[in-house]
């Protein structure tokens, strides 16, 4: 297939920016043309430069969403990374468990949760380790920009190479099930996850004040200025005491002044500063 010509790339670049706050690099070509090859064919457009001019005239339904979706990096896995979980249950779930001891209620929120992996993984480690919070109410919500990866995610269906990557083979025998060729979470844990579409640059949804927001490996896909305004939303919905996990190339530095940082037991988290807190 050949090159995105450079106009198609601009038009492709402000409407990734606009419509997802996604920064599209110079000199990307190759990613446009692996991502959108597919979806051209797909709709059977012959080219990615008729699905582009069809994006221009706006005479396709719903074809900006399909390209943002499909320009969307997917990447998720059960348990990924590990350490943010091993934290949870170290330390955030038990000192969460001690503030929150009157309202008996916890609220979990994975930020592009993708297919879905991260936010079962949440699920998984609060029922494996935390019988007491069996009459609690536990809320864990899963958002994602992408009306398709969250079907995906509630339907909680996931092949042998997909559970391979991450899963403990006593939590995958223990929290799922086998159907054919792939591999189901189980009722119970599925209930505990509320998955819901959601563009982090958009007008926020109502969302509970949150005690865990796991905003792990999507802010390295924005500007700044786009990442300033996501920070300031979560401090706004979280609870003073509550936890930001990001992910391992990210941070809040030269960003927000808001969060710092708090590495204990191999993880690292942040935390609201408090008032007259000199943070280095």
């Amino acid at each position: 297939m050949p090159n995105v010509c450079p106009a198609d790339y601009q038009f492709l670049q402000a409407l990734l920016y606009k419509q997802a706050g996604l920064v599209l690099d110079a000199a990307k070509e190759y990613l446009v043309e692996a991502r959108l090859g597919p979806l051209a064919k797909k709709l059977g457009m012959e080219s990615i430069d008729a699905l582009v001019l069809a994006a221009k005239n706006r005479s396709a339904p719903d074809l900006e969403q399909k390209i943002v979706e499909a320009m969307t990096i997917h990447e998720s896995s059960f348990f990924r990374d590990w350490k943010p979980f091993e934290a949870l249950r170290q330390k955030v779930i038990p000192d969460l468990i001690k503030a929150r001891e009157n309202t008996r209620k916890l609220y979990f929120w994975s930020a592009a949760s993708s297919t879905g992996q991260e936010a079962y993984s949440i699920a998984m480690q609060v029922r494996e380790h935390f019988p007491q919070l069996s009459n609690w109410t536990i809320t864990i919500i899963g958002t994602d920009v992408s009306a398709s990866v969250v079907a995906q995610a509630r339907a909680g269906a996931y092949s042998q190479l997909e559970v391979n990557r991450g899963m403990p083979a006593r939590l995958l025998t223990k929290y799922m099930r086998s159907e054919g060729a792939n591999w189901v979470v189980r009722d119970d844990i599925r209930k505990m996850v509320d998955f819901r579409q959601m563009n982090l640059i958009r007008p926020w949804p109502f969302l509970p004040r949150m005690d865990v927001v796991f905003l792990r490996n999507v802010l390295i896909y924005f500007d700044a200025g786009t990442k300033r305004t996501i920070f300031s939303h979560v401090k706004e919905i979280s609870a003073p005491d509550s936890y930001l996990f990001l992910g391992a190339a990210e941070s809040t530095l030269g960003l927000t002044e808001e969060f710092v940082k708090d590495p204990a037991e191999g993880a690292t988290w942040y935390r609201q500063k408090n008032r007259g807190e000199v943070t280095l």
